[in-house]
C-alpha cells in the first residue's frame, strides 16, 4: 500500500494513522536535507544529527495533533528553530560558565544577585512554558509546580495516566533542550543553598 502513497500529504495522513512505514518514507525523503541545513549552520555532525532526530521524534510524538499543510516548509521551520535554540543555548552556556568561574574564584556570591538570577530563570521558564501546547503546559504545571501525581492529574483532567506521562515527556524534552544552557547554573545555585 505504501507504494501508492507518493505525496507528502498522503504519507502524513498515513503517519497520523500510526503507519510507521509512511513515517520511515518521510524520514528517508527529508533527513539528508535537514541534516545539511543543520550542519551548515552548526558545523557539528553530532548536534546536527541530534537535531534531525529531535525534529522527527517530535513529529511522531505529535502526529495526532499536528496539522501540516506544507511538509517541507514545516520541516524547514522546525530545523531552523532547533538550530537557533542550540546556538542560543551554547552562547548562554559559555556566558554562564564564565560568570560562575569568576564568582567561584572570588568565593562569594551576593545573595541579591542570586535572587535576581533566580527570578530571571523563573521568567525564562515561564516564557518556555508558554511555548508548549495548552494541555501540555497545564499538565506540566500540575506535576512540577503543584506536585500532583500522574494519576491525580489524570483523574483531575479526565484523561488516561499514559496521556499524562506522554505530555510530561514532551514538556520535559522541550525544556531540556531549551534549558541546556542553564543546567550548570541551577546545579551551582542548589549547591550554594
Amino acid at each position: 500500500m505504501l507504494k501508492a502513497l507518493k505525496t507528502d500529504s498522503e504519507l502524513w495522513d498515513a503517519v497520523r494513522n500510526d503507519d510507521e512505514s509512511a513515517f520511515d518514507a518521510l524520514f528517508k525523503r527529508y533527513w539528508a536535507r535537514l541534516y545539511k541545513i543543520a550542519f551548515r549552520q552548526l558545523g557539528d555532525e553530532e548536534n546536527s544529527l541530534e537535531i534531525v532526530h529531535d525534529v522527527f521524534l517530535s513529529l511522531w510524538n505529535r502526529r495526532g495533533t499536528l496539522e501540516i499543510k506544507a511538509f517541507p516548509g514545516f520541516l524547514l521551520t522546525a530545523i531552523r528553530y532547533q538550530v537557533y535554540s542550540r546556538q542560543k543555548a551554547t552562547k548562554m552556556s559559555i556566558a554562564y560558565r564564565a560568570e560562575f568561574t569568576e564568582a567561584e574564584s572570588e568565593s562569594e556570591l551576593n545573595s541579591g544577585d542570586v535572587r535576581i538570577r533566580e527570578l530571571e530563570l523563573q521568567l525564562e521558564l515561564n516564557q518556555y512554558l508558554d511555548q508548549l501546547p495548552k494541555r501540555c503546559h497545564e499538565i506540566f504545571c500540575l506535576s512540577r509546580i503543584e506536585h500532583l501525581s500522574n494519576q491525580e492529574i489524570a483523574d483531575k483532567l479526565g484523561v488516561s495516566k499514559k496521556s499524562v506521562e506522554n505530555q510530561l515527556s514532551i514538556a520535559l524534552k522541550f525544556l531540556r533542550a531549551a534549558y541546556k544552557h542553564i543546567a550548570y547554573f541551577l546545579l551551582v545555585m542548589y549547591m550554594l543553598r
